[in-house]
């Protein structure tokens, strides 16, 4: 089962369509992040202003550099001794569609110790969307169970995996980190 819903998944994302999927986070929306008109579906799915940022997905920190001009040190520490999921927002974006880049050039990234998101990011070789799997304006799904039927009709691909998990899971913790490795928490 879950081989077959990791190639569903690949197949969907390089075919420029939108997954909704597990994360070590919550259920999120997610695509192809270089892919500016998968991005743009994303938008319109949520009802989503497209002048709002993503969280990217990368299954390791070594790729931060390829979508970042300035990693700080300090990135790297936060990322080991994280005890909770965590995105950290980076400035100087780069190589990510446009509509994923926040209008000042910044990105968030997040490495998630989620055994699905890991094998499909490494398989697909590329960053993919994270987003809530929620419409806009309304309160981010803890389970599956709350995902609006709306947003389920609306998605390429369902991944079939963790549904049944109801113990209610919390968004990523947030840092912005500043170039000269000075960092501040946007959320806890």
């Amino acid at each position: 089962m879950f081989r077959i819903e990791i190639e569903k998944a690949l197949n969907t994302l390089k075919n420029g369509g939108i997954i909704l999927y597990p994360t070590d986070t919550i259920w999120g929306l997610g695509c192809d992040a270089t892919n500016e008109d998968a991005v743009a579906k994303i938008n319109s799915i949520k009802g989503r202003s497209e002048d709002k940022s993503f969280i990217i997905l990368l299954d390791a920190d070594s790729k931060i550099k390829s979508y970042v001009t300035d990693v700080p040190d300090v990135a790297y520490d936060l990322i080991e001794y994280a005890e909770n999921p965590l995105t950290l927002i980076f400035s100087g974006a780069k190589n990510l569609a446009k509509n994923v880049i926040n209008k000042d050039g910044s990105v968030g990234i997040r490495i998630p110790k989620h055994d699905f998101c890991q094998q499909l990011i490494q398989r697909f070789r590329k960053p993919i969307t994270s987003t809530s799997a929620n419409l806009s304006g309304n309160p981010s799904p803890r389970g599956f169970d709350e995902i609006s039927s709306e947003i389920k009709n609306q998605v390429d691909c369902i991944i079939y995996l963790e549904q049944e998990i109801t113990t209610p899971k919390k968004p990523s913790t947030i840092i912005k980190i500043g170039s000269g490795g000075q960092f501040s928490f946007i959320r806890r």
